[in-house]
C-alpha cells in the first residue's frame, strides 16, 4: 500500500512539474494578436499613460493590463474607470514588482501574489487568471508555486523594447511589425516607461489591421 501511495504521489508530482509552462504565444493559426501592457511601480510614482489608453479606448481595441499592487493603489480610480469600459482585462503582476521573484522564498512569493490578487478583486470584483513575472525572471520553484495558486503564467512572444529610451518611434514600429505572427502576445508598458509606445501604437495597429490581424484579450484564446 505504501509503495502504491508513493508511486501515485510521484506520478502526480511529475505531472505537475511537466505541465509547468510559461505561455508566450496563443496556440492558433488565426490572425490574432494579444496586446498586453505592464503597468507597474517600484520606488518612483507611476501613472497610466493616457496617450496609450485614450487611443485604445477611442478605437475600442481590447487589451490586457498586467498591474502591480503599488500601481493599483496609486491609480485605483483611474483603473476602475478603465475596467468599466469593458475593453480591458486586468491581471496579476505581483504586489511589489520584485524583479527577482526567483530569489524569494516560497512564502514571500505567495504573499506577493495573493496581496495583489486581493487588490485586483477589490478593483474588478473578479479573481485574475494570469500572472506575469516582473522582468520575466522566474525559476521552477516560483513557476510551480504561482501555478498552484490557480494562475497561468503568461509572458510575451518577443520583447518590444519599449522601455529603451534610445528606441525611436520608427524603430519600434518596424521591430513589432517584422516579428508579429498569428497568435503573438505583444508586450508594451502603459506606466510611462514605454517611451515611444504612445506615438508608435496607432501605426502598429493600423498596419496590423491592414495585414488582416484583429486584437484580442488573453482569455479569448486561453482557458
Amino acid at each position: 500500500m505504501k509503495k502504491i501511495t508513493f508511486i501515485l504521489l510521484f506520478l502526480i508530482s511529475s505531472f505537475l512539474i511537466s505541465n509547468a509552462e510559461v505561455i508566450t504565444t496563443l496556440k492558433t493559426d488565426d490572425k490574432v494578436v494579444a496586446l498586453t501592457f505592464d503597468a507597474c511601480e517600484t520606488k518612483t510614482p507611476s501613472y497610466l499613460d493616457y496617450k496609450i489608453i485614450d487611443f485604445l479606448v477611442s478605437q475600442k481595441i481590447p487589451f490586457t493590463l498586467f498591474v502591480s499592487g503599488k500601481f493599483i493603489e496609486r491609480n485605483f480610480q483611474d483603473l476602475k474607470n478603465l475596467y468599466n469600459t469593458g475593453l480591458v482585462s486586468i491581471q496579476n503582476h505581483s504586489y511589489s514588482h520584485n524583479n527577482h521573484m526567483d530569489l524569494l522564498s516560497e512564502e514571500e512569493i505567495k504573499e506577493d501574489v495573493l496581496k495583489n490578487e486581493d487588490l485586483i478583486i477589490r478593483l474588478t470584483g473578479v479573481k485574475p487568471k494570469y500572472f506575469r513575472f516582473p522582468a520575466g525572471n522566474y525559476d521552477e520553484k516560483a513557476l510551480r508555486l504561482v501555478e498552484s495558486l490557480g494562475y497561468k503564467v503568461v509572458h510575451w512572444t518577443f520583447p518590444s523594447g519599449d522601455p529603451d529610451k534610445k528606441i525611436t518611434k520608427e524603430m519600434l514600429i518596424a521591430h513589432v511589425i517584422r516579428n508579429t505572427k498569428p497568435g503573438s502576445i505583444l508586450i508594451f508598458h502603459a506606466n510611462g516607461r514605454g517611451y515611444k509606445t504612445g506615438e508608435a501604437l496607432p501605426e502598429i495597429v493600423r498596419i496590423l489591421k491592414q495585414k488582416g490581424y484583429r486584437f484580442v484579450r488573453l482569455e479569448d484564446y486561453l482557458l
